[in-house]
């Protein structure tokens, strides 16, 4: 037997799930990498850079 209210149940459960993912969803104001500061140049180590093989000397 068909219960109209089952059904409508479960719709407005999924329309409430629904909305509620979309709108929890994204970050809020401009999408950008923030700068680094001026004052502290990147620092860079021997660790990250690879190794280069010395070329063979005849």
């Amino acid at each position: 037997m068909l219960c109209w209210a089952r059904y409508l149940f479960i719709a407005i459960i999924l329309v409430l799930g629904t909305v509620s993912m979309l709108g929890a969803c994204g970050q809020k104001g401009p999408l950008y990498l923030p700068e680094p500061e001026p004052g502290t140049p990147p620092t860079t180590t021997g660790e990250d850079l690879p190794e280069v093989p010395a070329p063979d000397q005849p």
